[in-house]
């Protein structure tokens, strides 16, 4: 049910514009109900009233949100020891401003893409200044929020990847390993990426990688130490384990290791799972003067605007592609709605994805004065 139609007063100078959208009376979201690395326990849908944004607030209808494998970091509480449920989940979408604060101008109506806890919603409210504004709502917008800026950022900033080095992307048919594959390959590097089929050793090669190795078949710390003797300059990881072991085994002289995430430690019941061989690294680092490096995309907050925009304009130029994936291959997909993000994140640890894994949300209808 939908209540009156609502004005909103946005300051254009000395003028003032009255607009109004329809809003409904409530709306759904999901909250963790209690503290666990198993999201479809983790979850509950609640129906709740209709937000009222502050005076430098917006409210964004979302149309598109972006599944992460840390979203069931979130929902166990390893990002935050403190956090109690219940609390929202979800960290990044892609909607419309359907309603504004009257110290927010130029907004309503415009698409904007934001990075936030509670993205896992029909409905979301954040600070005007951390509404990205987008040429467009489209779905291929999703994959540059938190995982094109996590690539794009960490490979110039932390990894200090120039032209001419040779880079390995782990998982690098994922959602935020398809954007190191091209960031690297457009640096004018020989980009290695690992994945877990066939199938998506065809998907690298379309997207530029020189090298697809498909652990499944190959031994990656054997594959790196036979072909790339002098090993890797610049290494993208987010999986840990045997897989880290490998990496760090086959750093360059002074070569630079990310961490971005360890996706094989997510699920366990407590606490991150350990790296192995942590006794040999200090050994290893000191012969080569190679480092790892951490990377969390939240300490880079200042540099979300700039790089967004810069993702924004490969895309354009096609100069990279966001590589986006539905579901629709899947038993329970296509990904529509509230109701399908369970399915989704389940999805994604299925490791059949290709691309960045998406929810789209149905449109509703609005109304202006």
């Amino acid at each position: 049910m939908f209540l009156a139609e609502r004005n909103h007063n946005i300051q254009e100078g000395n003028s003032t514009q009255i607009m109004a959208t329809r809003l409904p009376s409530t709306f759904r979201k999901l909250v963790a109900k209690q503290l666990s690395n198993k999201f479809r326990e983790a979850v509950e849908q609640v129906t709740v009233p209709m937000l009222t944004p502050g005076p430098k607030d917006v409210i964004i209808r979302n149309r598109f949100v972006g599944i992460n494998a840390s979203d069931i970091n979130q929902t166990a509480g390893k990002y935050d020891p403190t956090a109690r449920p219940p609390f929202d989940v979800g960290f990044e979408g892609v909607g419309e401003v359907v309603s504004a604060g009257d110290k927010v101008a130029h907004m309503l109506g415009k698409p904007v893409a934001y990075i936030q806890f509670g993205a896992f919603a029909e409905y979301t409210q954040l600070p005007a200044k951390f509404a990205l504004p987008l040429p467009a709502c489209k779905a291929e917008f999703v994959p540059l929020l938190v995982s094109g800026l996590t690539a794009a950022i960490s490979l110039e900033k932390v990894g200090e990847m120039k032209s001419g080095e040779t880079v390995l992307v782990t998982a690098a048919a994922g959602g935020t390993g398809q954007f190191a594959v091209q960031l690297a390959k457009n640096a004018g590097c020989h980009v290695i990426g690992t994945c877990s089929s066939e199938e998506k050793v065809e998907f690298l090669k379309s997207i530029g990688c020189d090298r697809a190795i498909n652990y499944t078949k190959e031994n990656l710390f054997k594959t790196l130490q036979t072909e790339y003797k002098n090993g890797i300059d610049v290494i993208y990881e987010s999986v840990g384990g045997d897989t880290f072991d490998a990496c760090v085994k086959n750093l360059a002289l002074k070569g630079r290791l990310i961490v971005i995430g360890f996706i094989t430690g997510y699920q366990t019941a407590t606490g991150f799972q350990p790296q192995t061989g942590l006794v040999t690294l200090p050994p290893r680092l000191l012969q080569k003067s190679s480092s790892i490096r951490g990377f969390f995309l939240n300490h880079y907050m200042a540099d979300w605007a700039d790089y967004l925009m810069g993702l924004s304009t490969l895309l354009s130029q096609k100069k990279i592609t966001s590589i986006t994936d539905n579901g629709e291959a899947s038993d329970k997909g296509p990904f529509k709605g509230i109701d399908s993000i369970v399915d989704g994140v389940e999805y994604l640890y299925s490791r059949k994805n290709k691309g960045k894994i998406i929810v789209e949300f149905p449109t509703e209808p609005t109304a202006k004065l």
